[in-house]
């Protein structure tokens, strides 16, 4: 099918960026204004100790600089998403990216020089009204002094982070450029070339012979090569361990837990929470087994429907609706930004030719959030409009709410939102919903979102923490160990399926592996988000998360989620969310069996 041009679009589903920007020339003159302010940057090196006001003046300069250089990326990323075809577009997001690299390199003096203050007199500053606005980003300076080198060291370890992301590099240039999969039949007797888009379709096929042969092929194709792949995994947790270790932490994991302060407890606690749940995953796969009418449930039988997608064609229009009426429990102040979000601009919302796949959502400070959709009319539509408007709503918030320095909030609350409103969506739909086989589809579209966010994310933490603790006590990182560890921990989640021999190499493919200890976030974000909503739904009181979308980065994860009443050094979160997966299980097993 070809896809409109950019410019035959139907303006009223656009977006208007001349909110940022009133055209290209005013992004031009702003581009070259932050080019002519970098140098300034310098007057202030050396000087950030004379007093607690210098270094407030300091801050603040610093801070703006970056407001106005953010606005100038941000206005240049969003027109290049809109078409990545316009050479334009392109050149712009190259200029303000060399921008931004400038930027960094010019400020990078600040934390080592703020350190430098001796520590009494720093506490003194910190304790100074003036100094107010930056009370918390000085405390997560001071927090981190103990991990801070001398100038010289902390210059080569700057200067290695560049060969540092090799691992990653060569993982991602060998996954989706060198490596090519074979060709297959699909169910229609049709040829088909395995790619990794065509996977994830050819897996969900109701044809086993079709699963299992994509499965075989493409696995297959990851194991020709699970030498090179268990030697690029294995150098990246070299530079983890090297890092942690020349930055006095006890290890890899607590370094990468530590820039949000969180303490390792939460981490193992949501490992435990799920072990201790493992019954009803066995559960889950058990009524899989069942309706898909199999003898043996394998690996690739995970991921086809149980309930086959129902036809539900939504316009965007009805769309709009069903998310004010789904999101109303959080209050009329939140649905009048959600109407002005629909009716002033703010979202993109119809597929282009050029146009980034997917969908993401931009908070730009000081003007709105901006949302781009590819939306095609599927109630899988629906949820991705709610669910990105959770973002919007919560950049939206955090602006309105905190000074630029602190209205960016951090990946682990960032899913949070956007879920919250995805779970109150699926409560509103289920209220509204009799007929049987819409209902079945809804609730198993919510149990995919436990085993492949919580349970799969939860496996995934276990495996990168286990292999870094392998690193730790000598224990080279061969293919052979990868693959014996992946297949331990799939035979542990996975209880009742049996584990195909290809299964075990599935580690090699993932690429956020190379962002180490990044993925349990994820599965705490779905499980606070399921007991936020829970919670709204069951009090009528919503007061509580709205204020915590009021934080923005004002203060550290965990004291956020607080607010919501959310307290993940508790195992009760995780728990209790379990509780929900099992409950849904009985729910939906009782319409399928019968």
């Amino acid at each position: 099918m070809e896809h409109k041009t950019r410019k035959d679009m139907d303006p009223r589903y656009m977006w208007d960026l001349a909110d940022i920007f009133p055209d290209r020339d005013a992004w031009e003159a702003a581009l070259s204004a932050v080019q002519a302010d970098i140098p300034s940057i310098a007057a202030w090196k050396g000087r950030l100790g004379e007093s607690a006001s210098t270094l407030k003046e300091a801050l603040d300069a610093l801070f703006a600089l970056e407001e106005r250089l953010s606005r100038v990326y941000v206005y240049a990323m969003l027109n290049k998403s809109g078409d990545n075809g316009d050479a334009a577009a392109q050149a712009m997001e190259d200029r303000a990216t060399n921008l931004s690299m400038q930027f960094s390199a010019a400020a990078s003096f600040l934390t080592p020089e703020i350190l430098s203050i001796p520590k009494e007199t720093l506490d003194a500053y910190r304790q100074d009204a003036c100094l107010a606005g930056y009370a918390h980003i000085l405390d997560d300076i001071e927090r981190g002094r103990p991990h801070t080198l001398d100038e010289q060291r902390e210059t080569m370890l700057a200067l290695l982070s560049d060969a540092a992301g090799t691992p990653d590099n060569a993982f991602t240039m060998l996954e989706s450029v060198d490596m090519t999969f074979p060709k297959m039949l699909d169910e229609n007797g049709k040829e088909i070339t395995i790619t990794h888009g065509t996977f994830g379709v050819l897996r969900e096929s109701r044809d086993a012979r079709v699963r299992r042969e994509a499965f075989e092929k493409y696995f297959g194709e990851f194991n020709r090569y699970i030498n090179t792949f268990a030697a690029m995994y294995g150098g990246s947790v070299k530079f983890d361990t090297f890092y942690s270790t020349v930055r006095s932490y006890p290890s890899a994991c607590e370094q990468a837990l530590f820039a949000s302060n969180v303490p390792v407890s939460v981490y193992d606690n949501l490992v435990r929470a799920i072990h201790d749940n493992l019954g009803s995953m066995e559960k889950y796969l058990s009524l899989r087994k069942k309706v898909l009418g199999l003898d043996e449930l394998h690996m690739y039988d995970l991921y086809v429907p149980m309930v086959s997608e129902v036809e539900y064609h939504v316009s965007y229009e009805e769309a709009q609706s069903i998310v004010m009426e789904a999101l109303a429990p959080l209050g009329e102040d939140y649905g009048k930004l959600l109407q002005k979000s629909f009716h002033d601009d703010w979202i993109d919302v119809y597929e282009n030719a050029g146009k980034t796949t997917g969908a993401f959502s931009c908070g730009v400070y000081g003007v709105h959030p901006y949302v781009l959709l590819n939306y095609t009319d599927t109630l899988e539509d629906v949820f991705t409009v709610a669910h990105e408007l959770g973002h919007a709503m919560h950049s939206y918030k955090s602006a309105e709410n905190n000074n630029y320095a602190n209205h960016d909030y951090r990946i682990m609350v960032a899913e949070v939102a956007s879920t919250v409103n995805e779970v109150l969506l699926l409560k509103h739909l289920l209220n509204k919903e009799s007929e049987p086989a819409r209902r079945a589809y809804l609730l198993n579209r919510y149990l995919e979102g436990f085993r492949t966010t919580v349970f799969r994310q939860t496996l995934f933490a276990e495996f990168e923490r286990k292999a870094h603790d392998m690193q730790q006590a000598g224990v080279p990182l061969t293919a052979d160990a990868l693959n014996a560890l992946y297949k331990e921990l799939n035979e542990l989640y996975y209880k009742g399926a049996v584990t195909d021999p290809l299964q075990e190499i599935e580690w090699a493919r993932i690429p956020h592996f190379y962002r180490s200890f990044y993925v349990y976030q994820y599965a705490t974000g779905f499980c606070s988000a399921v007991s936020i909503a829970t919670r709204i739904l069951e009090t009528g009181d919503a007061s509580d998360y709205l204020r915590f979308l009021t934080t923005g980065g004002s203060d550290y994860p965990l004291n956020e989620l607080k607010i919501a009443g959310v307290d993940l050094t508790r195992p009760e979160v995780v728990d209790n969310a379990m509780q929900v997966f099992d409950s849904t299980i009985e729910e939906l097993s009782k319409l399928l069996i019968k």
